[in-house]
């Protein structure tokens, strides 16, 4: 595909600074660029390296101000949002693969499955009884989907998750490769030298505009529900317990773990490896970063670090003291042997 600039301005909106004539064969990063691609810059290392690129064209934010000799033989094309006009363009230079509507031949389904309009049913999918399927529904190949299972309009499943029964997910949905969601929870109860297991009744509530990472696991409700609400983003390898609820637009980067009954708010940021005890609250706006070990409430809008969890700007200075304690240990030993002299001289 080629598209002059003019083209690509009309299509994201753009004020363009150089020739509008000029033609962009693909789109790239940064540092990968060839004379007739389109990429993008918004942060100030890359917006102060403009010359750098080999690209034609850089789209930069509208705010942006800049010299001319700087930029000279770049065509710039301003927006108030370049990341999201760049990926923009991506979807258009790099449609996505159409496949056509149909079940397999291989498919396995079960009693009384109701299926929308235009389905996409890969090769061994599995489906079991009274199973509810939603518009334009994409389950790719090895998918299991087990009893009572619905699945809102639009939405895509890749290949080999499995879904338990019971499971509610909305429309417009993405649920990436090996995520299992439904588990049972990691519930027992000790019964003199022995754990008993607890029988888990409840399901996966997953709301619209969610995406799940590869190799999620989800538990269902030990008797009520496990709620992912709308438009949670989670990375791959996060762990969400039994009856946690997700507030929306909350992002969760890999590696989280969040144990059972915790409640975590909208719009929150859990950064990577950070593990959140259960039974606790993670207000909204909160963000908990790489690492943290949250072991009680976080209030809303709070950034904290640290283990366990602290302010994270008494966490910045925890870290700075931590590379200093074995020379503050040698200083502390060297005051205790003067003082314990200065005892014996006085003696």
């Amino acid at each position: 595909m080629k598209l002059s600039v003019n083209e690509i301005a009309k299509i994201i909106q753009a004020e363009i600074i150089g020739d509008p004539l000029f033609i962009i064969n693909s789109v790239s990063s940064f540092e990968d660029s060839d004379s007739h691609d389109i990429t993008f810059a918004y942060d100030a290392k890359y917006l102060a390296d403009l010359q750098q690129t080999k690209a034609g064209a850089v789209i930069i934010p509208d705010t942006y101000m800049f010299d001319n000799d700087h930029c000279r033989d770049i065509i710039l094309l301003k927006t108030n949002n370049p990341k999201v006009s760049f990926f923009k363009l991506v979807s258009i230079f790099h449609p996505e693969k159409k496949t056509k509507p149909g079940i397999h031949p291989s498919a396995d389904i079960g009693h009384h499955v109701k299926f929308g309009k235009d389905p996409i049913i890969g090769s061994n999918v599995f489906m079991g009884d009274h199973v509810q399927i939603g518009d334009n529904v994409h389950l790719m190949p090895g998918v299991y989907l087990g009893d009572d299972v619905s699945i809102g309009d639009n939405t895509v499943v890749k290949p080999n998750v499995t879904i338990m029964e019971k499971t509610r997910i909305g429309k417009d949905v993405i649920i990436h490769s090996g995520t299992v969601i439904g588990s049972d929870g990691f519930g027992f109860v000790q019964n003199f030298d022995k754990h008993e297991k607890i029988i888990h009744t409840g399901y996966v509530h997953i709301g619209d505009h969610v995406e799940i990472g590869a190799c999620n696991t989800i538990d269902r409700g030990t008797l009520g529900m496990t709620v992912i609400g709308n438009g949670v983003k989670t990375d791959n390898l996060v762990h969400i317990a039994h009856n946690v609820k997700i507030g929306e637009n909350t992002l969760i980067v890999a590696q989280v773990g969040i144990a059972g009954s915790t409640k975590v708010g909208k719009n929150v940021i859990i950064a990577g490896k950070a593990g959140i005890t259960g039974h606790i609250k993670i207000g909204d706006g909160s963000i908990v970063g790489p690492y943290a070990g949250v072991h009680s409430d976080v209030s809303e809008n709070e950034i904290v670090s640290g283990i366990p969890h602290m302010p994270h700007g008494r966490w910045r200075k925890v870290v700075s003291i931590i590379s200093r304690l074995p020379e503050m240990r040698k200083k502390l030993f060297s005051f205790e042997k003067r003082l314990k002299d200065i005892e014996n001289k006085n003696e």
